[in-house]
């Protein structure tokens, strides 16, 4: 089975603790899964999911109290179109909500049409959530970049740059001014929704460091718990640099913030040119402080050419 495929037995397990869901019919489609056009056509996890709706097919359909409701008054005719149109959505799973009864239309239907069917006592509202966000993570466009990823003063920052610069061992050295580690070397990434790219570490690196000269540093066993992160968002990226490449390929002041597209989101970018004698993890440091002062509207730059702007004006009235 592919890694992006959730099958009907899959989501099943997957919540079985948490939803106390059973599953009532249409046990033989177990493999049953999402439709691969709809994956790629949703532009997030609540495309797949949501109330009974005739107007989006192959996602996963809940029926809450009012669906069921819709379903069963009406004449004994309406009633049976109502339920057999529920075949042409082809959801990957039917979820009955709020403690409702299947109609025993609606489960003959699923055996016939060998649709999966589970029920649960919590709310419609509660399993849309519950299955959003699951299915947003799942279905996540993703990708790998190399660098470390880490925590640094709350802030997800990933650490790329030229290689030979030293990215792990700054790492290194930014965890024991009390950072956290996520990944180093390959980073997973996410985009979980439209504004927002989370990363984290693949399974085989976890808490691991590689610097050169030492070898493979376990982070966790060294550092303690509160030295590694699972994940973190990502919201800066730090690219270390060559003198040369800073001059060749940088502007000293850039006007406008610097952003790198990842996953069609612009994360914000700062350049670190990298010589002898230079405290590298003090200037990221004080790099993510101007960063977090930038989220929060402060444009150290705009002000000074606001103030640089105010001193012409005062020096030619006189």
């Amino acid at each position: 089975m592919k890694p992006n495929v959730v099958s009907a037995d899959v989501l099943f397990e997957a919540f079985r603790g948490q939803l106390r869901w059973e599953w009532v019919a249409g046990l033989s489609a177990s493999e049953r899964r999402f439709d691969e056009v709809a994956i790629r056509s949703a532009r997030s996890g609540a495309d797949l999911v949501g109330h009974l709706n005739y107007i989006h097919p192959y996602r996963v359909q809940v029926l809450g109290e009012r669906e069921i409701a819709y379903l069963g008054n009406a004449t004994p005719e309406d009633c049976k179109r109502r339920v057999s149109r529920i075949v042409t959505l082809e959801p990957p799973v039917l979820v009955l909500a709020d403690g409702q009864a299947a109609p025993d239309e609606l489960v003959s239907m699923c055996e016939r049409a060998q649709i999966p069917m589970f029920a649960t006592r919590e709310s419609s509202a509660f399993v849309i959530d519950v299955l959003h966000a699951y299915l947003s993570k799942h279905f996540a466009e993703r990708m790998t970049m190399h660098g470390v990823f880490m925590d640094i003063l709350g802030l997800g920052v990933l650490i790329t740059g030229e290689s030979g610069l030293g990215k792990s061992e700054l790492g290194l050295e930014l965890i024991s001014r009390g950072n956290g580690l996520v990944a180093d070397d390959a980073v997973d990434l996410y985009r979980i929704n439209q504004n927002t790219i989370e990363g984290k570490c693949p399974a085989l690196l976890q808490n691991l460091l590689e610097v050169r000269g030492i070898g493979l540093l376990d982070i966790r066993a060294i550092f303690g718990e509160s030295a590694v992160r699972r994940r973190m968002r990502l919201r800066l990226i730090v690219h270390l640099v060559r003198k040369e490449t800073l001059e060749r390929e940088y502007e000293r002041l850039p006007y406008e913030p610097l952003t790198q597209d990842v996953l069609g989101i612009p994360v914000l970018k700062v350049v670190i040119q990298v010589v002898a004698g230079r405290n590298i993890a003090v200037l990221v440091e004080a790099a993510v402080r101007n960063t977090i002062l930038q989220l929060r509207g402060i444009d150290t730059y705009q002000e000074f050419v606001e103030r640089h702007r105010r001193a012409m004006e005062h020096s030619s009235d006189f």
